[in-house]
């Protein structure tokens, strides 16, 4: 029984993170409002430009017959947040701490979003076997990312975003705060791990970067449903704010937040195609969840996917990229019945976890 609840511990303590989508609206408004100077357009060009970093030899998704035109084409975007900060620097063997899947439709100007967790037990092309997806991104970058999603929702995954919680911290500090009702007490780690750094009481708070960051990370008092909620209320706190007039002077600093912990293959002239979405008087945004459940494989926690939530999901990601796919698997696995490990997955295994 010892066993199982530290088990259990040390899951919620890899659940508790940040949701890097709130960047997603940030970036279209960012584009949105890029008309607002020549100087602040020059800033942005140069920020994004420095972010520019294309895959080798991926030109175009291999799900593709040629390379998309954000302009005139739907397109889908994989935002991968990192577990690195000052604390966490792993190098080559970073992690991605969350992974976001958007697609965007250009003649609906509409955006749908599924998060996929970080502990999903999915087949990795990378190795050629089945692991955590969030492991993916240690073992080759970027691109070992990108094609365990095209692998799950057979859908080409066209550009990526990646970033770090700096970036959730910087862009809510260069809009001077935020406005958040938080609903109980709390004491948090801050950015730094430090433990009881944050400490918010209840009631509507202005929040600064690391307060808006534990906010979004801490589940000791709920679930991942309320912790759920809470983010999406942070995230109307962010779009709220960075709409209003008093923002306007404010966009140099976010789009300097933003460029400084962001790669992406991107070009400054592909990002300002996202502007056409933000034009809209209210986004059309549809955030998507993938249902499963908790499973151990040898001692190793996962999150075991549904297979016909996977399906399904996939499916309304295909409609909305308006894309005919293959009568290949979409829900993600190799075609093997073996979902136990090899031999090299159990090396990987006792590495990664």
């Amino acid at each position: 029984m010892d066993r199982y609840y530290s088990k259990q511990q040390k899951k919620k303590k890899r659940r508790r993170r940040i949701f890097y989508f709130i960047i997603v609206p940030l970036l279209i408004i960012t584009f949105s409002v890029a008309g607002y100077g020549a100087l602040l357009y020059k800033k942005a060009e140069t920020v994004f430009n420095d972010s520019f970093n294309n895959i080798e030899g991926r030109e175009k998704s291999d799900l593709r017959d040629k390379q998309v035109d954000p302009n005139i084409d739907n397109v889908s975007i994989l935002f991968i947040g990192v577990d690195e900060s000052d604390t966490r620097n792993y190098g080559s063997s970073t992690r991605s701490d969350a992974l976001m899947l958007a697609t965007l439709n250009e003649k609906e100007k509409s955006v749908k979003l599924v998060s996929i967790p970080r502990d999903s037990y999915v087949y990795l092309p990378e190795v050629g076997y089945k692991t955590k997806i969030n492991h993916a991104h240690a073992f080759g970058g970027p691109k070992a990312s990108i094609e365990a999603v095209e692998n799950l929702f057979n859908i080409p995954v066209d550009y990526y975003v990646k970033m770090n919680f700096h970036a959730f911290i910087d862009v809510v500090d260069a809009l001077d705060g935020i406005n958040v009702e938080v609903p109980y007490e709390m004491y948090e780690q801050d950015s730094t791990d430090t433990k009881d750094a944050i400490h918010l009481l209840p009631g509507m708070q202005s929040l600064d970067g690391e307060e808006a960051l534990a906010l979004a990370r801490t589940r000791k008092q709920d679930n991942d449903i309320e912790r759920g909620k809470r983010q999406q209320e942070i995230l109307k706190g962010v779009m709220k704010k960075a709409v209003s007039a008093n923002a306007l002077t404010k966009y140099d600093d976010i789009i300097q937040a933003i460029g400084d912990n962001m790669e992406t293959n991107m070009t400054f002239e592909e990002m300002k195609a996202l502007s056409s979405y933000g034009l809209k008087k209210k986004l059309d945004m549809n955030t998507l969840s993938l249902e499963g459940e908790d499973s151990y494989i040898d001692g190793v926690y996962y999150w075991q996917l549904d297979d016909t939530s996977v399906a399904n999901t996939a499916i309304e990601l295909q409609d909305h990229l308006e894309i005919e796919t293959s009568t290949a698997d979409s829900t993600g696995t190799d075609g093997s019945s073996d979902d136990g490990y090899g031999e090299a997955e159990e090396s990987e295994a006792a590495t990664y976890q």
